[in-house]
């Protein structure tokens, strides 16, 4: 009965005019940044995280939160008119959304998108209200030393999954570590890497260094693989044509695996690190192994689009469990969420949902009216969008460059932060190229001061030992997860150590039998 209750009083929360005109321009925002190729829902939020600290924070978050789930769907646009993915999580949606429209289904494939994205978010919305609760009653009794272990996890989480070289993930990290020690020492008081420059003695703030990586760096790097270049094909989608709506087959053809993809996707979510790409990719693999039909898959089949488009909007709910409950982000996206939350003064955690209930509540409870609206805008909208997609990007570009540089510099009226953010925007171009994962960064320096403090708290708990992590059940769990995570990039070895075992000691009998045969 207290979820009921308390999710009763988050819709009391969201319920003014005010509210309301946020979570729908949240929504109208989010699709618009999502079919623009090249920003995505991590370079939009950050983009717009400037704009938004006039709010207060229930009014902000929502608009932000609602930024970020419209965009993962308005991806899906472009995945299907022009075979090219909105950000990371949709690639899985051009496998078969492009192939549909080709055979002149686009609009059927926009609208079962839209009708996936809206089951996988109401079914997240009902998750996050059962699951959010248990686990911040859980981490509610953790101290210092299980806190600081739960950063470390998550980090861990994070190395393991973001790229393929998780040197390169290791090596990000490291870098939003040093970022996060600019300025003046928690401890002691002293300044630390500031250079003699009253303006670094704060530290350096997020919000430049999110929209540089983000937002300059995403452009630098289209300009680079010739974004601006480009002429892609189009497929045009009108509501009055025949083949908008999808038919009685194709819907109940993607009822199950809009279903599973939901569930998968959110559970693939709560996880940090794992995000909507591989939940996106998992329910792709699903679907196609338990088909009858595997061999449509990749020529248009309408399961191989709503699978992983419901597993994508189903890790976006996913990811705020964690966010919410432990104050870790799981994803780049999430993680200029946080910074939002610190900015405004909130520590999300175990005690946010004790201490800020009006906020956390009210964030889950747009969630199901932000669906809604979702799927509605989607629908009869579809075609206003998808005229977007059509704006060359040399178009796009120079705007998107002034709003970074205007949104940088409205927040403080510092020009240091404009250089701060054009610099991350140079840096954040050659992650991209040398293949340095951006989100491993931008977590640690969101992470980087809480990993700090709860260390220092820990230590001055233990007077300098570290047995305080062996002697308390709750950190020996969490001791465990890590080294999980640790063993994690080990697998692939030892299962191909195996493979070689196992060929060998074939060959050997093969032999023996041909000496016996002999």
């Amino acid at each position: 009965m207290d979820v009921f209750n308390d999710l009763g009083q988050g819709i009391l929360a969201i319920l003014s005019i005010q509210n309301i005109l946020l979570l729908a321009a949240g929504v109208l925002i989010g699709m618009v940044v999502g079919v623009m190729p090249g920003l995505g829902p991590s370079a939009g939020l950050a983009i717009l995280l400037p704009m938004t600290f006039g709010l207060d924070p229930v009014g902000g978050i929502i608009m932000l939160a609602a930024v970020y789930y419209g965009a993962m769907y308005g991806g899906t646009i472009t995945s299907v008119l022009i075979n090219t993915p909105g950000e990371s999580a949709t690639v899985a949606s051009t496998f078969d959304g492009y192939p549909l429209a080709k055979r002149g289904r686009a609009g059927a494939a926009l609208v079962m998108a839209a009708v996936a994205s809206f089951v996988a978010g109401t079914i997240g919305a009902v998750l996050i209200s059962v699951a959010a609760p248990v686990t911040a009653s859980v981490a509610s009794s953790f101290g210092p030393p299980e806190l600081f272990l739960v950063v470390v996890a998550g980090l861990l989480t994070l190395i393991v999954v973001v790229g393929k070289n998780r040197l390169r993930g290791a090596i990000s990290a490291l870098l939003g570590f040093g970022i996060a020690t600019v300025g003046v020492d928690v401890g002691g008081g002293e300044q630390r890497y500031t250079f003699g420059s009253s303006d670094l003695i704060n530290g350096i703030d997020f919000i430049p260094v999110a929209i540089g990586l983000f937002g300059l760096g995403e452009i630098f790097y289209s300009l680079y693989r010739g974004g601006h270049l480009e002429k892609l094909g189009y497929f045009n989608v009108s509501a009055r044509s025949k083949g908008f709506w999808p038919t009685r087959s194709e819907a109940r053809e993607s009822t199950a695996p809009m279903l599973r993809g939901s569930i998968l996707g959110f559970f693939v979510g709560t996880s940090p690190g794992s995000g909507a790409t591989v939940a996106s990719l998992m329910s792709y693999s699903l679907e196609k192994s338990l088909s009858k039909t595997p061999e449509k898959f990749g020529k248009g089949a309408m399961a191989g689009l709503v699978g992983p488009e419901a597993a994508n909007n189903g890790a976006s709910a996913g990811a705020m469990v964690p966010l919410l409950t432990l104050g870790l982000p799981g994803s780049a996206a999430t993680a200029v969420l946080l910074g939002g939350f610190l900015i405004w003064g909130l520590q999300p955690g175990p005690l946010l949902m004790e201490q800020n209930p009006e906020f956390a509540w009210g964030l889950i409870a747009s969630m199901y009216l932000g669906n809604v609206m979702l799927l509605l805008i989607n629908i009869f909208c579809i075609p206003a969008f998808a005229s977007i997609a059509r704006v060359p990007f040399r178009v796009l570009a120079p705007v998107i460059v002034v709003l970074c540089v205007l949104g940088t510099f409205t927040v403080n009226g510092s020009i240091i932060e404009v250089g701060i953010m054009l610099a991350c925007g140079v840096l954040g171009f050659f992650m991209r190229v040398f293949g340095f994962p951006v989100a491993g960064l931008v977590i640690a320096l969101v992470l980087g001061p809480l990993a700090e403090e709860t260390l220092r708290q820990t230590m001055i708990i233990s007077r300098g030992s570290f047995d305080i992590f062996v002697t308390r059940g709750a950190s020996q769990a969490l001791l465990a997860v890590i080294v999980l995570l640790l063993l994690i990039p080990l697998l692939p070895m030892l299962r191909r150590t195996l493979a070689r075992r196992r060929a060998q000691a074939r060959g050997d009998s093969a032999d023996d039998r041909s000496r016996t045969q002999v």
